[in-house]
């Protein structure tokens, strides 16, 4: 199986998340991206191109990249595993933790995540997420029987069983969710 971990904002390509399914023999695509230097459109462009290039069976994203992963999901089709996502990367919050001002751009790839497929999703939370709060919002949002919330739980992902997560959630991917095109019309890209 072929993964495209995202990582959050400061983060590492080799993440809490990387490192959990490092054990499962995963090939995993784990790009290291500039949030402050780059912007949203820039960054979207970079992971539509590994899309591409790779064609990942699974996109993995944590935080901030848990919002461009949703963003593939939502515009490409493709089945994703978020974590603790940042899904109104827009909004500001003590401490400032959103990369750029790039507003607009932000406020427009959260509007495509109306048409996400919720069979694409699976999605752990900790509930008490330092950063993003009780993530009631993306519950309602992406809500499914994959959703898991992790009492105690914080935002970084040493802080929430991925490593038994990912044992339960992959058969989904491989098993359960009918193959479908997942990057249809990406090629134009």
């Amino acid at each position: 199986m072929k993964i495209l971990n995202i990582h959050g904002y400061h983060g590492s390509p080799r993440n809490s998340a990387y490192k959990a399914l490092d054990p499962f023999g995963c090939e995993i695509i784990a790009p290291e991206l500039d949030y402050d230097s780059v912007s949203p459109e820039n960054i979207l462009g970079g992971l539509k191109y590994i899309l591409t290039d790779k064609r990942p069976d699974i996109v993995v994203g944590t935080s901030l990249g848990g919002f461009y992963a949703a963003v593939l999901s939502a515009q490409h089709n493709c089945p994703v595993i978020l974590i603790n996502p940042f899904l109104m990367s827009f909004l500001t919050f003590d401490g400032d933790v959103r990369p750029r001002k790039d507003t607009k751009a932000l406020i427009g790839l959260f509007g495509s995540l109306s048409k996400i497929d919720i069979s694409n999703v699976s999605c752990i939370v900790g509930d008490n997420d330092e950063l993003l709060g009780d993530h009631r919002f993306t519950e309602k949002l992406l809500g499914n029987a994959r959703f898991r919330r992790i009492s105690g739980g914080g935002h970084s992902g040493h802080t929430l069983p991925l490593k038994d997560f990912f044992a339960k959630i992959l058969p989904y991917y491989t098993d359960t969710l009918p193959r479908k095109e997942w990057f249809p019309g990406i090629d134009e890209y």
